[in-house]
Order: structure tokens, then sequence, then C-alpha cells
């Protein structure tokens, strides 16, 4: 069956797009003002502490793996396709796809919005849309999805077994999670305002249901490429193994 939706070519035009967008924004984030009201970036692990920022570096090494993978296929025969650095390149693609950027990258649309309608004050104050232009807070957090929904449309990714994923996304999460308990050890601060205002109990739960949601997430994104490549008539079952 066919890897990609358009061919390797135009595949190579989006990726090629969606990646000079991630720099740019990637640019303009980190060359956004930091001042006593937002020195975020100043404190201890700078912008590494937010996933946000995490997810963002994340896509763009992605979306610049997708690139260099559409044109080594491109320049090589669908024989040589098979074995060699073009297979290593798209396994790699398909594992990162897969097992990180589209369950990382749903979390960050998913949480941010549902906390940011509840009570913006708790993940993103109000100050901060005199700081942080609205395009750059949307393309943190919003463009991300569509852009993740296009790339699953694009291309056939193979999903590794449910357990390895899962056990993969658990561990993302767990040094994330003990990354953000250290900063809090070492500097005194809550990576999110919200934490701030849970108490102990509180805050195990809310970290415990945050880490938990990757796993659904992840499942969520095997179901909708099965079901978008078979009714594109691409049979999206053999794209993936089952647990």
């Amino acid at each position: 069956m066919a890897a990609t939706a358009l061919g390797w070519r135009s595949c190579l035009c989006v990726h090629l797009a969606i990646f000079g967008w991630y720099v740019f924004t990637l640019r303009a984030y980190c060359s956004s003002e930091i001042t006593d009201r937002n020195p975020g970036a100043q404190t201890y692990g700078g912008r590494w502490k937010y996933l946000t920022f995490i997810n963002l570096v994340m896509q763009t090494v992605f979306f610049g793996l997708c690139v260099v993978t559409d044109i080594v296929h491109m320049a090589v025969s669908n024989k040589a396709a098979r074995s060699g650095l073009p297979s290593l390149l798209l396994g790699t693609r398909d594992y990162i796809f897969t097992v990180l950027a589209f369950p990382v990258g749903m979390f960050v649309f998913a949480s941010f919005w549902s906390i940011y309608a509840y009570n913006r004050e708790l993940v993103y104050p109000k100050f901060l849309d005199d700081i942080i232009p609205i395009w750059i807070n949307h393309a943190l957090h919003t463009i991300i999805m569509p852009l993740l929904l296009v790339q699953m449309y694009l291309q056939l990714h193979k999903y590794p077994s449910r357990a390895k994923a899962i056990l993969s996304l658990a561990l993302f999460a767990a040094l994330y999670l003990a990354w953000v308990l250290w900063v809090h050890h070492v500097s005194g601060i809550w990576v999110y305002p919200i934490m701030s205002h849970l108490s102990p109990v509180g805050l195990v739960v809310f970290l415990g249901v945050a880490s938990l949601t990757m796993a659904p997430l992840y499942l969520l994104g095997e179901k909708m490429h099965q079901l978008m490549w078979r009714t594109a008539g691409g049979g999206g079952g053999k794209g993936k193994k089952k647990k």
C-alpha cells in the first residue's frame, strides 16, 4: 500500500512549510521579551521547564526529520528504501510521531485550553498578553493540533506494540514529572501557577491524572490513524501492530 497520501514530492513541500513555520515560531518565542513580571526564562531551568517549549522543540525536530526522510526516499529506488538509512529514517519518524509527537502535542493542546477555559490565571495569566503576542500563544497551544492531523493524513505510520509505546510514553511523562519536582525542590517555584494553588493531596491527584492522560491520547491517535487510512481506502489496520 502507498506510504503517502500525496507522494513524496508533495509531502516534502508540506513538510518544508511546516518545518519552516516551527523554526520561525521557535525563534520568535525565544526572542520574546523577558521582564520582571515574566522572568520564567531566566529562572532555574529556563524555558526547558515548560512542557509547551519541550513540545515546540520536539515538533520542530520531528518535522525536520520528515523533510530529511522525504528527500532520502525521493533519492533512492523503492527497493533500496526497504533497508539501510531510508528504512531507519522511516522507522524513527514513525516512532517519534506515534509515541511522542502526537500524544504529547495533543496533551499540550487539550490541557492548556481546558485549564484556560476554567481559569486562565492558573495557566496563562492575563498580563502575558502584553508580553507574548497572541499569535505565539496560538502557535504554541492551538496550531499544533491541526498540523498533527495533517501529518496523520499525509503519511501512513507504522505503530509499535501498545505495550512498548505506552511504556515509552510513561517514561517520558515520569521524566518530565521528576524534572518539574526537581525544579521546585531547587528553586522553590512551581512551573505552572495552578500547582501553587493545590494542597499536597490535590497536587498528587493533578499530576497523576495529567500523567495518566497520555495513554488515552496515544490510543486515540492509533484509532484515528486507522480510521483515517481505512476511510481513504488504505486499510489503516496494516499500518500498525497489535499488542
